[in-house]
């Protein structure tokens, strides 16, 4: 298949086409009955990561004047810095930003948007703090060929009006294109063909990396400036129970202190603690560990430059390859931490509840048993094998993996998010399932929330694909949830 406005040949691959059907043909099983809101009605948000914040700041700009958020961490301490003791996928130094989404269609037009909210961002945080970095992000595999999903990839966002902004490496034109843009470097940034070796992949010009925890800090003073209220802490902000009338409506909730937080509407968006919060989420979403391991470059390196946002881009390999790949990374920040993550293989930690149910919660950093900051020996070789295939420079000159910890996701079973009033609880809504995809949506994913709670565009297409739902029959998802404690992924199970 030829890509309209190209001579490239892009090969289509039904499965690709098939996945883009199924993303959008979302069935409807909720029943809730929405409360009727004003502009003063009492609102709480349970969780300050990219769903809470990104949801307190748009309706504070819709006029809401009684939103609360609550969080069991200590944000204003810790300042979203894991190194300082914050918790949870927001807490991070850098996220990759991307558009290319192959086939599907709703997110890269959310990813889009969210763009230009970075960008807007930007301006008004100014250049010297810049929250979004526009290195570019690249996704290559080993593989000879282009793959059916960065195929797509290509298609679907020139179709969205953006011609030449996907460059696929090896192919002639855009490698001419590359070299007018100044980035030829950061379609083989591992110098992988002068060594001789096979790299296929789409270098995305429009992506880069957002810089998390100082995103989160902007987020939540702009929101605090609008007049929403924090409350953090593990014990005046972190939650206990869900309150309700007797006739199972939600009135709010209880914090560890005892407090009562009343509200007319409750949104749990507590990143990898809301499955625990919420048993209703029991297949439908469950809590992941990816592994991220740090090295550190020092000032007076070759590799200094060569690693910085300027010449490196983000990158993410053999994404669709299994336990064996799944691996993304970020050039070097300002300090020269280098970042790589693992996902090819999604831990648990199943712990029997109450109601007598495994659930997979996230890890302390103390306490007993595997330690937040110890990963799999299986995530650690396949980072030490990446690094030494691709880059060797860094065992050349001593440079090894400085730190590892775990990264808690919330996976959806269909790796959609989940934005809906959850059925048979009154007043409860549910912003959850990043599926460790959603952080690039900080500046927009609230305004989709909003959305849904006053009940406007409900049939939009990621807003049907995003609602309370359950696995259809025969349907193969895209994560296996709910193994339990006998799952080859649970903890107890693997040499950490």
């Amino acid at each position: 298949m030829t890509s309209a406005g190209t001579g490239r040949h892009l090969p289509s691959g039904s499965h690709a086409e098939s996945e883009s059907r199924q993303t959008e043909t979302t069935h409807r099983t909720n029943m809730a009955s929405p409360p009727t809101l004003s502009k003063t009605s009492p609102i709480l948000i349970v969780g300050a990561g990219v769903f809470g914040l990104s949801t307190a700041l748009h309706l504070a700009e819709r006029g809401y004047t009684a939103v609360t958020v609550l969080d069991a961490q200590a944000h204003d301490a810790s300042q979203y810095d894991p190194q300082r003791g914050s918790a949870g996928a927001s807490a991070d130094a850098s996220k990759i930003v991307r558009v290319g989404y192959g086939p599907q269609s709703i997110y890269q037009a959310l990813a889009l948007e969210a763009l230009a909210g970075w960008r807007a961002w930007n301006a008004e945080a100014g250049a010297a703090d810049s929250l979004f970095v526009d290195c570019g992000e690249l996704a290559f595999s080993d593989d000879a060929a282009l793959s059916a999903f960065e195929a797509a990839s290509v298609r679907g966002v020139e179709a969205a009006g953006y011609p030449g902004a996907l460059l696929v490496v090896g192919d002639a034109t855009d490698e001419a294109a590359a070299a007018r843009k100044g980035v030829s470097a950061k379609m083989d940034p591992f110098r992988r063909r002068e060594r001789g070796k096979d790299v296929s992949g789409v270098l995305d010009t429009l992506g880069g990396l957002a810089r998390a925890d100082k995103a989160c800090r902007f987020a939540l003073g702009r929101a605090r400036a609008a007049g929403v209220r924090f409350v953090f802490g593990d014990r005046e902000g972190a939650v206990q129970a869900l309150v309700r009338d007797g006739t199972g409506r939600v009135l709010g909730v209880r914090t560890r202190d005892g407090t009562t937080h009343a509200a007319t509407t409750t949104v749990l968006a507590a990143g990898a603690w809301t499955p625990t919060l919420l048993p209703a989420l029991d297949g439908l979403c469950e809590a992941t560990a990816g592994s991220v391991a740090t090295l550190r470059i020092p000032a007076g390196s070759p590799l200094w430059a060569r690693l910085a946002p300027e010449a490196f881009p983000a990158w993410a390999w053999n994404m669709r390859h299994g336990a064996a790949g799944g691996l993304y990374g970020l050039p070097r920040d300002g300090e020269g931490v280098l970042k790589i993550g693992y996902r090819g293989t999604k831990y648990t930690n199943p712990v029997r509840q109450a109601d007598g149910r495994e659930r997979s919660v996230p890890l302390e950093a103390g306490g007993e048993g595997p330690k937040r900051d110890r990963i799999p020996k299986q995530a650690l070789e396949v980072i030490r094998a990446f690094l030494d295939e691709y880059l060797p420079e860094l065992r050349e000159e001593g440079i090894l993996v400085e730190s590892t910890r775990f990264c808690w996701y919330t996976d959806s079973f269909d790796n959609h998010l989940v934005i809906d009033w959850v059925p048979g609880h009154d007043g409860l809504m549910v912003a959850t399932g990043g599926s460790g995809h959603a952080f690039k949506y900080l500046p927009v994913i609230g305004s989709r929330v909003a959305d849904v709670m006053e009940r406007v565009g409900l049939d939009r297409p990621e807003l049907r694909a995003w609602r309370w739902r359950k696995p259809k029959d025969g349907e193969t998802p895209v994560n296996v949830l709910m193994e339990g404690s006998s799952g080859l992924r649970a903890l107890g199970n693997v040499e950490v």
